[in-house]
C-alpha cells in the first residue's frame, strides 16, 4: 500500500493548506454545509442539476435504487458515478460539488441515492443499513453496463467511500470492469466511527441522530402495517439508536456483529484488483486515522494522508470549488488516461 503525506500530481492535486479562518477541523468538518456554501454549490450546479435525468435502477430480488444521470456537452471522457455519506444524498452539497466539476471537466455524472436516501424511502420495503453491498454493487453493475460508453470510476465520500472500496474489493469476483475508486474520507471501523459520533464533539451526534430519526419517521409513513417506531428520542445516542434497529430490523444478531460486517479493517480490502485510492485528513474527528495501521495493503490501493481537512472538508476557499474537488477531477484525469481526440 502506497502512502503519502501529501497527494502526489498535477496542480488541482498539490497539497491542501487552509487558511487560518478555516483551518480548524470541526470547522472545516461543518463549513460545507453552511446555508452560504449550499446556496453558492446550488448556482454552480446549475448545469449538472438541469440537465440530469432521473434513472430508476432495478437490483434484483425486487430492490430498486435511484440516482441522476448527467452527461457533458462535449466529447465524453467516462461515466463517474458519485456515492453519498450516510444521511446524505445524490443532492447532498459536496456531492453537487464534486458532480459540477467533473461535468466541467468532460466525465458524465451518475449520482446514486443508498436505500431510504434522497426522499427515496417509498421505493423498497426493507430499512437501510450499512451492510446492504450486494444491492449497491448490483446498481454499479446495471449503471455501469447501461450507461457507460467507456472509461468508468467510482468516488464516494466519507459511508459512500466505504461502499466504493468494498465495491473495488467485490468487483473481480461480480465480472464489474472499474477503471478506478477514490474514496474520499472513507469510514474505516464502524466502531471507531460511531464512538466518535457519540463521544466526541455533540454537535456530530445530534446532526445524525435529527437527520436518521426524519428519514425513519418518512420509511414509518411510507410502509405503516411494517414499520411503528414510537418516539426514537428516547435513544439519546447513536449506540442505542443502532443496536435497537439490528437487533429488530436486520439478519445480525448483535451490534458488533453487524459493525464489523461493513468494516474495511482486517482482511476486507485484500483481494482488491481495481485501482483505488483513499484521500483521508489526518484532524478528521470522525475517522480516527489509527485505524489505518488495520487495513489489509493491497498492491492496488493507494492512500494519501493530508495534515487537515476534516471529516469531508478541504475547503481552502470561501467561494469556489473546493480542493477535494480539484483533486478528485486531478485524480481521476490522471488514472484514466483518457485521449480527448481531435
Amino acid at each position: 500500500m502506497q502512502s503519502h503525506a501529501a497527494s502526489p500530481g498535477g496542480a488541482g492535486d498539490a497539497e491542501f493548506r487552509p487558511g487560518r479562518l478555516v483551518g480548524h477541523r470541526h470547522v472545516q468538518s461543518m463549513i460545507k454545509q453552511a446555508p452560504w456554501r449550499r446556496r453558492r454549490v446550488l448556482a454552480s450546479a446549475a448545469g449538472l442539476i438541469g440537465s440530469a435525468s432521473s434513472e430508476l435502477i432495478d437490483c434484483g430480488d425486487g430492490i430498486r435504487l435511484q440516482g441522476y444521470l448527467s452527461r457533458p456537452d462535449s466529447a465524453e471522457r467516462g461515466l463517474v458515478v458519485l456515492l453519498h455519506g450516510w444521511e446524505g444524498s445524490a443532492d447532498s452539497s459536496y456531492v453537487l460539488s464534486a458532480g459540477s466539476a467533473l461535468l466541467e471537466a468532460g466525465f458524465a455524472v451518475f449520482r446514486l441515492n443508498l436505500r431510504d436516501h434522497g426522499d427515496t424511502q417509498a421505493l423498497n420495503q426493507g430499512l437501510f443499513h450499512s451492510c446492504r453491498i450486494n444491492e449497491v454493487l448490483n446498481a454499479v453493475t446495471v449503471i455501469r453496463e447501461k450507461f457507460a460508453a467507456g472509461r468508468f470510476a467510482i468516488v464516494g465520500q466519507s459511508l459512500g467511500g466505504n461502499f466504493a472500496l468494498r465495491i473495488a474489493a467485490r468487483a473481480g469476483r461480480a465480472g464489474l470492469e472499474i477503471d478506478r475508486v477514490l474514496a474520499v474520507c472513507p469510514v474505516l471501523k464502524p466502531h471507531s466511527t460511531m464512538h466518535a459520533l457519540d463521544h466526541g464533539l455533540w454537535i456530530y451526534r445530534h446532526y445524525f441522530l435529527n437527520r436518521w430519526r426524519r428519514s425513519l419517521a418518512a420509511k414509518a409513513a411510507a410502509f405503516p402495517d411494517l414499520y411503528a417506531f414510537g418516539d426514537l428520542k428516547r435513544f439519546n445516542s447513536l449506540t442505542a439508536t443502532t443496536a435497537y434497529f439490528v437487533e429488530r430490523y436486520t439478519e445480525f444478531e448483535t451490534l458488533d456483529q453487524y459493525l464489523n460486517g461493513y468494516a474495511l479493517t482486517g482482511t476486507a480490502l485484500e483481494l482488491t484488483s481495481v485501482s483505488s485510492r483513499m484521500i483521508l485528513a489526518a484532524d478528521d474527528p470522525l475517522i480516527p486515522i489509527d485505524d489505518l495501521n488495520q487495513l489489509a495493503r493491497p498492491s492496488t490501493l493507494e492512500v494519501t494522508l493530508v495534515r487537515h481537512g476534516g471529516h469531508c472538508g478541504f475547503v481552502d476557499l470561501w467561494t469556489g470549488p473546493t480542493w477535494i474537488d480539484r483533486a478528485i477531477v486531478a485524480d481521476i484525469s490522471r488514472t484514466l488516461q483518457v485521449e480527448l481526440g481531435p
